[in-house]
């Protein structure tokens, strides 16, 4: 079976509301085509080492779970796979059953003096939800590349190396008045005006901005709904908006200010973690073995969206970078897709980091 092949079989597997089909597939592939110990875990998640044991551990990761597929991306049979161009079209083309052919065939082919460790995690698009109970169960790997997209970000078609990217957190803020008539609102408390300056607050704090390896990083924060209020008579006693902060590794925009307004409080909803590669000697065996596998000139990057790197970088102590055949703006589209060329630079870029460890 050729990558092609793989890359079209495993983006076939419908795998947004049930995963166990995509897991049993590349669990499956794994121990028919490698001799490793492969692991099929409850919380969904495929485990597969070779040469255990060994001083030095790197894992390739990638989810094979994807987002819901648009209209036209299914039909009576599943999930609708169509090849034109030398791309790949089809739900979880580019995010991420591209990058994790590559990785499985990676894993398959290289000769590697580490610890080499395939995973391929369940929920990623639900939080990290399978990468958090890998962690949980003791999945640590030294090093790690995580699949992402990181092509197309310095020049079109070059497989760039991604050595941080930004994560996100997700907050409510409610304000508490005290409802009256609008005829009187001397009477009340406007929690529309205790919420406005709290808005406020948000509006003027700065954005979180760091440096890794040579490259600036920046955040954001800003509200982004609002709602309050229950009819046009009334003074509200209630009000709440939520906020999105992008945050970089180390630092946090000061959000418990808004407490500092009477009658409101602050609500943590989600906070994805950051990523920053702390050993720039593995960033750059990454980068070498990208710029072998292509004519493109790659470049270090940093990445927008959050990644399991983050929960792998700050929970299990792994150095990270993010390597993958995806490019901005294909993940999540009606139209997704990858190319297959990029998917086959990816294997190869896999395989030589693999076979280089761990001699960064």
């Amino acid at each position: 079976m050729s990558l092609a092949e793989l890359t079209r079989d495993l983006v076939a597997i419908p795998s947004h509301d049930e995963e166990r089909e995509a897991g049993a597939f590349v669990a499956d592939w794994l121990r028919e085509h490698t001799d490793a110990a492969v692991v099929h875990t409850d919380a969904g998640n495929v485990i597969a080492r070779r040469n255990e044991g060994a001083d030095t551990s790197l894992a390739l990761v990638g989810h094979h779970d994807v987002v819901p597929p648009d209209d036209d991306q299914t039909d009576a049979d599943g999930y609708v796979v169509t090849e034109r161009d030398g791309r790949l079209y089809g739900r979880g083309a580019a995010d991420m059953k591209g990058s994790l052919a590559a990785a499985m065939v990676a894993f398959r082919d290289a000769a590697p003096d580490c610890e080499l460790v395939f995973a391929s995690f369940a929920g990623e698009e639900q939080g990290g939800v399978g990468c958090r109970a890998a962690i949980e169960n003791g999945f640590a790997p030294d090093y790690a590349i995580v699949g992402e997209g990181s092509t197309g970000y310095s020049a079109e078609g070059a497989t760039d190396v991604a050595v941080a990217h930004k994560g996100r957190r997700g907050a409510t803020v409610t304000a508490e008045g005290e409802a009256a008539h609008a005829s009187e609102p001397e009477a009340g408390e406007n929690a529309i005006y205790r919420a406005a300056d709290a808005v406020d607050i948000v509006r003027h704090l700065p954005a979180p901005d760091t440096s890794v390896l040579g490259h600036e990083l920046s955040g954001s924060v800003v509200v982004t709904e609002i709602e309050g209020g229950s009819g046009w008579n009334v003074i509200p006693e209630a009000c709440e908006f939520t906020v999105d902060e992008r945050t970089v590794p180390g630092e946090r925009a000061e959000l418990e200010q808004v407490e500092s307004v009477p009658g409101v409080s602050l609500a943590i909803d989600q906070d994805l973690p950051p990523m920053a590669c702390d050993d720039a000697d593995f960033a750059g065996a990454v980068m070498e073995a990208a710029d072998a596998a292509q004519d493109a000139t790659p470049e270090q990057v940093v990445k927008p969206h959050a990644t399991d790197a983050g929960w792998l970088a700050n929970r299990a102590g792994t150095t990270c970078v993010v390597c993958g055949a995806a490019e901005p703006g294909e993940a999540h589209t009606a139209s997704e897709s990858v190319s297959l060329d990029v998917v086959e630079r990816c294997a190869d870029i896999y395989r030589h980091v693999a076979e280089r460890a761990p001699s960064w």
